[in-house]
């Protein structure tokens, strides 16, 4: 399960790390490459396909070795990346740009995965309108999705996070806590999801479908690796859309991803249903090149801002700048940290890998 966390400690060890990692600040052209990953529905095929060889078969293409390692806590992942430790990891667009970005480690997104389309909901004991909200407490992961989510639907009914009292609740205690009495609201992901709206009190006022795109699941890069390692950013893309081929042809293959996610087929395909998988590289170009995706990072980055999340020099919501595809940027163009690079989908789409 993806526990998408971020607290000041981590970001401090974090970066005591990066201080210590040897070339962690600067790459060079090498062979061996290493991929963290952690459990989420989204985030699946990356295992499946070091399982399956579909990594090996694309590491051989370009005389690489890419190691592909399973992290159960999705922030240690991110900790061990921005460290320098690993050059890839899968990571939200909120995390990244809170964490390695916001500490110093200039970063790149090279597939566009997924967005949450339902994944993550606002979820009410005995009320069924979201504006009911207003007065409770209300549980989540700080700092998390789930805190944006909740910001993004009290705006929907003019509301803000002054009107509730948010209690700081981790992601492994969310079900057992929402049964009991005093707990009246929740914000979390699937599968907490699913099984906290299997109460008969529990009601969904909101969701990330009604904030499409604003949810994004990414495999990010570090920049000067890429920079220095082209061909390992089209081993990435190349593994990623192998394994989503297989994932739609190879009942086997979605059959492993769900038993290796701690659920059945059925299962799986209730998470999936929620989720918006970037298939094929026409539709993550379409989504990362759109001008969607600008809109969301300047909210996403207000949200961070508003939560002292960009660094404790940061002066306003643009403090970390944010390139897309086009060169343009968001925020200052003299610390861009976070940027969207298509040319390797791109190079899907072409047939060009």
């Amino acid at each position: 399960m993806r526990s998408r966390l971020r607290t000041l400690g981590v970001s401090l060890a974090a970066l005591a790390a990066l201080a210590l990692a040897p070339g962690a600040a600067s790459a060079a052209a090498k062979k061996d490459f290493k991929v963290a990953w952690s459990i989420y529905v989204g985030w699946m095929p990356w295992g499946y396909a070091a399982d399956s060889g579909i990594v090996k078969k694309w590491a051989d293409k370009y005389g690489l070795s890419i190691e592909v390692k399973q992290f159960n806590d999705y922030v240690e992942s991110i900790n061990q990346y921005t460290a320098g430790a690993f050059d890839a990891v899968t990571v939200t667009n909120m995390d990244a740009l809170s964490i390695p970005a916001a500490g110093g480690v200039d970063t790149t997104a090279v597939v566009v995965g997924d967005f949450s389309n339902g994944n993550d909901a606002v979820i009410l004991k005995g009320k069924d309108k979201l504006a009911d909200i207003k007065g409770q407490t209300v549980n989540l992961v700080e700092f998390s999705v789930s805190h944006y989510l909740l910001a993004r639907a009290l705006e929907s009914v003019k509301l803000a996070e002054k009107d509730v009292k948010v209690v700081n609740t981790s992601d492994a205690d969310m079900a057992a806590a929402y049964k009991t009495p005093e707990v009246t609201a929740v914000v979390t992901w699937k599968p907490i999801v699913s099984t906290i709206l299997g109460e008969p009190d529990a009601k969904k006022v909101f969701d990330s479908s009604q904030i499409p795109g604003e949810i994004i699941d990414l495999m990010v890069a570090n920049t000067e690796v890429l920079k220095d390692n082209p061909a390992f950013g089209k081993a990435l893309v190349g593994i990623w859309y192998d394994t989503m081929k297989a994932l739609a042809e190879d009942k086997s293959a979605k059959e492993s991803m769900a038993t290796a996610s701690g659920t059945d087929v059925p299962g799986f395909d209730e998470q999936l249903a929620t989720t918006k998988l970037f298939s094929a590289p026409k539709d993550a170009l379409a989504f990362v090149n759109g001008a969607e995706l600008k809109a969301t990072s300047e909210k996403v980055s207000a949200f961070l801002f508003d939560k002292a999340l960009l660094g404790k020099d940061a002066k306003s919501a643009g403090a970390v700048g944010i390139e897309f595809p086009d060169k343009t940027v968001f925020g200052d163009a003299k610390n861009v940290k976070l940027r969207y690079d298509a040319t390797y989908m791109q190079a899907a789409a072409d047939g060009k890998l």
